[in-house]
């Protein structure tokens, strides 16, 4: 990341090596899907990643958010005491909150305040690899910025002068704001050149005519090693935990009977995806459209929660790709009972799904997911969405 971008990251986190002592703070009231509990798991989990301690968790429970506050005026006067309590700096929210929001509650708390969209793509940047996903995040985190400098307190209000400014009347927020969009014009730009490397690509893959399936899914559901075992690429990284791909990576395999096909790894999802990532990450996750298939994979440990399903099943439909052939692979079975495993299945299928029981670790199923594939081949119900 450029240093400019970075200084004015530093400048919004303002975090430092022993600010690792994290306040949660959830809003109830009554009207989400989940449970504040089951976000607030999830959200610690990401913040582990990000290194940090969950210290303290709060749940305020109020009819509707207060537009100033999230959490209402008495409750945020609360959180100096209770942050102070906690020996925690840093006091994160588990939904998105407005830049107004933000910044009260960073003055009554004294505390530095996140989002939930901010963990995630902090996530994001500490697992980025190559300089495509680095782009992309950045992007993000600029576009999610810009918003928020309001919030920064009296720096951003002061006036600059002498050389480098506009003048004597420009504020630090203006100074900034103008490097930040100086900054996303930049990124843009070189996302177009990658954008066009991707295209050629593409075609030379349609040109084959080999037939491609995309693996698709949230985050942690065993996509990258089912990829794997797929593909027999012993490189490829998979590990327990969240984000591990951020890359669409292409590996040929062989189906037993029709033989060579493509598959491709995705960036896994994730409840409440900040639209900045969405929208940095378009450019990957059309790779998705491109795809004449896709293996849908379901964490067997999770199927309990209906609003991990639904949230594939939105941002598929928000790519445009919930009509194209699919395959549930439901993932990391020997983790669960086949009493629950079988429920599952037959509610899916009775929805006209096509599912797979698999663990990607021991094999289990994977024979029969490759049949079911080369049955989607050969059948013809290829996505007609590309051509």
């Amino acid at each position: 990341m450029n240093t400019e971008g970075s200084r004015t990251s530093q400048l919004l986190t303002g975090m430092g090596a022993s600010e690792e002592r994290v306040l949660l703070v959830s809003l109830d009231t009554g009207k989400r899907d989940s449970s504040a509990l089951e976000l607030q798991e999830e959200l610690e989990v990401l913040l582990e990643t990000l290194g940090k301690k969950t210290v303290r968790k709060l749940v305020q429970h109020r009819d509707r958010e207060d537009p100033a506050t999230f959490i209402g005026k008495g409750k945020a006067d609360e959180l100096k005491k209770i942050s102070k309590e906690a020996g925690a700096r840093l006091v994160v929210f588990d939904t998105s909150l407005t830049p107004v929001q933000a910044k009260n509650l960073s003055e009554s708390s004294g505390c530095i305040v996140w989002d939930r969209p901010r963990v995630i793509m902090e996530v994001f940047r500490k697992r980025a690899r190559s300089s495509e996903a680095k782009l992309q995040v950045e992007l993000a985190l600029c576009r999610y910025e810009i918003p928020h400098l309001r919030g920064l307190g009296l720096q951003m209000s002061r006036t600059g002068a002498g050389i480098a400014t506009r003048g004597p009347g420009e504020t630090e927020y203006e100074r900034h704001r103008r490097k930040l969009e100086r900054r996303i014009r930049s990124i843009e730009k070189k996302l177009e050149g990658i954008r066009g490397r991707r295209e050629n690509q593409r075609k030379r893959r349609n040109r084959s005519g080999l037939p491609l399936f995309s693996l698709v899914g949230y985050t942690n559901a065993g996509k990258s090693s089912l990829f794997k075992a797929l593909s027999g690429d012993s490189f490829v990284l998979s590990k327990d935990q969240l984000f591990t791909t951020l890359d669409t990576t292409v590996r040929a395999f062989c189906l037993p009977h029709f033989g060579s096909a493509l598959i491709t790894d995705t960036v896994g999802f994730i409840r409440n995806l900040p639209p900045d990532l969405i929208a940095a990450f378009r450019a990957t996750l059309e790779e998705i459209r491109e795809a004449d298939a896709l293996v849908w994979v379901v964490d067997a440990t999770k199927i309990g929660d209906e609003t991990v399903l639904v949230s594939v099943e939105e941002i598929l439909k928000d790519l445009g790709v919930w009509e194209m052939p699919r395959i549930i692979a439901l993932n990391k079975i020997d983790l669960v009972g086949r009493e629950v495993a079988e429920k599952f299945i037959r509610s899916y299928r009775r929805q006209g799904e096509s599912v797979i029981p698999t663990c990607a670790l021991t094999g289990e199923g994977l024979p029969e997911l490759m049949i079911e594939m080369e049955r989607v081949v050969s059948e013809g119900k290829l996505s007609k969405v590309k051509r």
